[in-house]
């Protein structure tokens, strides 16, 4: 395995790797290269791609204005080869796990604010001269998009690169303000540096923004895993260069400083206006505040079921125990064939046959595994200390112990690399890189998450697994579930890897994705965050009343962005100046499809003209 160039550190780069896990890091790029068969770039066959409806003339222009605002090296132009990357070395100009053409969903140029009033100069800019801007925070939403704007040529706004700093940690309010560059590494190094005694809840991989995940609605592993419900207080820049403090602050505090209250409580007098920003395109979150949990003893331990027709009973037992508070955390419940995946090993390590590895090969591998021959895996943590600890390990034995052979595990039962000990780290705040390892299960490998939620009831649980056995069967992929699993609703999550360099598979990703979404609301199951390319698809689900809620939610959009400048069609959203011009990509649109081989999914002439 040929050693790699060192991976970005955090002590370099914003956006680097903990000292702590710099060689952990460099194993994990190693091994990902050493799976690749394609080049890191090849030429492109295009140049800059300008945004709908701007000449080359005006285009010019108006760089040549934003280059003035925001400074001549903070705005770059996308006409350079297009690199892939990986995880901690991701572009800012497309997404790395493209799942159309590579040049399709491309930026025309990146623009680096240093402040919110640069944010507000950005978004003043492209109200002047009618091109849309795409923000991101760190660019690290791997799975649903990455940093790829929805419409091809428009200027990607990087929050992160030069707007990174931890404002505030608050140690007697237990609470942080951050901007939108502000990893999850970067908050938990900057807190163990300073001795504080609180812990952060970070998602699988650290590498995301703390704020960026938090207003996508991301969720963790601890008491505290739901990363938007944790927040407190908004800075926002709104689509006509407005500026808006929600909850508290929008009370001036004494002598112009900040109100003190601010990271206190979330609300304000009156509407309630933070969740409009959240998977929106109706501001731009530049200041976030979030509550901190205080550390506390903990205990991670996992749990095998022998059957794959346990699944509705392990649902059933984990229903009560959570609504109870009995379960500590938000646990994971995966199938065994994830074992396999997560030991970083390709596929041809286990099988080399064609299509998905067959159910016996998965239980000839997992019988040399210390989970042993079994069908589903739960991975817990509980919290307090040790009296009370083992109170609930017995209470939580005794009613798994219904289900016939099930087994128990510490991480002191199992070796020091297994997944389980790094399911410890991250349920205790601390924010690991170990979930890149399923990437090496496909050459040049790229994913992306079918993520519906259902109640936490085993027959709701069952109709949408069926659905994903019976159609990643049919289009031969392997299927690898998640369940994170709280009192009354699951994320039932499907990580869906493929070849980013075959068209033929990524046509059956597309294929399975479409399918997936539509059957499962015939079921009455929707998803709660999709890939950009499906966006449209999801959003046209939640359709009750004549769709109520879309109607609402473009009112919204017309009123705060009026010249529709501001990531139009991010999750589903479009303002009035692209609806109903064949941007949209519903169900049967073969676009997507098309794409995959070279084509596009801008809308052509004759489909503007049709709709």
């Amino acid at each position: 395995m040929k050693s790699q160039s060192p991976p970005p550190s955090l002590d370099a780069r914003y956006s680097g790797i903990s000292p702590r896990l710099v060689k952990i890091a460099q194993n994990a790029k190693d091994k990902l290269y050493s799976n690749k068969t394609v080049p890191e770039s090849v030429p492109r066959r295009h140049g800059v791609r300008l945004p709908p409806d701007t000449t080359g003339e005006a285009f010019d222009e108006a760089i040549k204005a934003l280059r003035k605002a925001l400074g001549e090296d903070n705005v770059v132009l996308n006409d350079k080869p297009l690199v892939d990357g990986w995880y901690l070395e991701h572009p800012n100009t497309h997404d790395a796990f493209h799942l159309v053409d590579q040049e399709d969903l491309v930026s025309s140029a990146t623009a680096y604010p240093a402040s919110t009033a640069d944010v507000q100069a950005v978004v003043k800019w492209a109200n002047e001269h009618g091109i849309p801007i795409y923000p991101i925070s760190m660019g690290r939403n791997v799975g649903y998009g990455g940093t790829a704007p929805r419409v091809p040529g428009s200027v990607v706004v990087d929050l992160g690169k030069r707007m990174n700093k931890i404002i505030n940690i608050d140690a007697e309010n237990a609470s942080c303000v951050v901007e939108p560059g502000v990893s999850y590494f970067a908050l938990y190094d900057e807190i163990q540096r300073r001795n504080l005694p609180f812990w952060i809840d970070c998602p699988d991989l650290g590498g995301g923004s703390v704020l960026g995940n938090a207003i996508d609605r991301g969720v963790g592993y601890t008491p505290m895993g739901d990363h938007f419900g944790a927040h407190c207080g908004m800075e926002v820049v709104l689509p006509t260069g407005e500026l808006l403090r929600t909850g508290m602050g929008a009370l001036p505090g004494k002598d112009g400083a900040d109100n003190p209250t601010w990271q206190s409580f979330p609300a304000a007098y009156g509407p309630y206006s933070d969740g409009i920003f959240s998977q929106s395109n109706f501001g731009i979150v530049c200041q976030m505040g979030f509550h901190l949990m205080h550390e506390t003893g903990h205990q991670s331990y996992m749990l095998t079921f022998p059957r794959d027709e346990d699944f509705p009973d392990i649902v059933e037992i984990i229903r009560p125990l959570a609504q109870k508070g009995i379960l500590g955390n938000i646990p994971q419940l995966r199938h065994v064939v994830q074992e396999l995946n997560v030991t970083g090993h390709p596929k041809s390590h286990w099988y080399s046959g064609p299509g998905p590895v067959p159910r016996d090969v998965i239980r000839k591998h997992a019988s040399q595994m210390p989970c042993g021959d079994c069908a589903w895996v739960f991975y817990g943590t509980q919290y307090g200390d040790e009296t009370a600890i083992k109170t609930q390990l017995d209470v939580i034995k005794s009613a798994f112990s219904a289900i016939n052979g099930f087994k128990f595990f510490l991480p002191l039962d199992v070796p020091p690399d297994h997944y389980l000990n790094d399911r410890a780290l991250v349920c205790s705040g601390v924010p690991v890189l170990r979930e890149l390892e399923w990437l090496n299960w496909k050459p040049n490998s790229a994913h992306l998450f079918f993520s519906p939620i259902t109640p936490t009831r085993g027959r709701d649980a069952q109709i949408v697994h069926d659905i994903n056995v019976r159609l990643h069967a049919k289009y031969g992929i392997d299927l690898f579930p998640t369940l994170c699993i709280a009192g009354r609703e699951m994320h039932y999550i499907t990580n869906i890897i493929y070849d980013r360099s075959s068209d033929e598979e990524k046509r059956r990703v597309n294929a399975l994705m479409t399918e997936l979404i539509a059957e499962t609301a015939r079921e009455g199951y929707g998803e709660y965050r999709t890939h950009l390319l499906y966006a449209d698809q999801v959003a046209r689900t939640y359709n009750w009343n004549d769709n109520a809620l879309m109607r609402f939610n473009e009112t919204i959009k017309d009123a705060l962005d009026p010249n529709g400048i501001l990531a139009p069609g991010r999750n589903g959203i479009w303002p009035k100046k692209y609806r109903g011009k064949g941007w949209e990509l519903l169900a049967g649109d073969d676009r997507i499809h098309k794409a995959i081989g070279g084509g596009t999914i801008a809308p052509s002439r004759a489909t503007k003209a049709k709709l």
